[in-house]
């Protein structure tokens, strides 16, 4: 690997798009590098790690504004706040996996009401909908 990239280098190497590298500078997740003149921007390799760690980040369920707290606790070396943030993110999925459990639960009851032919006439799923 040289010593400083492309942005397209860097897109590939940590496996986006250019445009995800040039979206995370509009963010400010990323410092955009200066430009030569008449010459190309260069990055330095460690840029890969940090658009990898967004992209984690995201996968774990962080949106671009919490990756940018992650980002700022990790350079002030708190960890302290950086578990407190992943506490509320666990809870934010607990809160959404529960909301799912009761869709599922709804919507099986639905189901089965239209397997068994227990209403009469309207279709039960268009009734629950419909109905205030």
């Amino acid at each position: 690997m040289t010593s400083e990239l492309t942005i397209g280098r860097l897109a590939d190497e940590a496996g986006v798009n250019v445009e995800t590298i040039r979206y995370y500078q509009r963010r400010g997740l990323m410092a955009e590098p200066d430009k030569p003149m008449g010459g190309h921007r260069r990055y330095d390799p460690a840029a890969i790690k940090r658009v990898r760690f967004i992209k984690r980040a995201q996968v774990l369920g962080f949106t671009l504004e919490e990756v940018g707290s992650l980002l700022a606790l990790d350079e002030a070396c708190a960890c302290a706040e950086t578990r407190e943030l992943a506490t509320h993110k666990l809870q934010v999925i607990e809160d959404k996996l529960a909301d799912l459990r009761a869709m599922r639960k709804a919507l099986t009851a639905l189901l089965q009401q239209c397997d068994t032919g227990e209403a009469q006439g309207n279709c039960p799923i268009i009734h629950a909908l419909t109905a205030d």
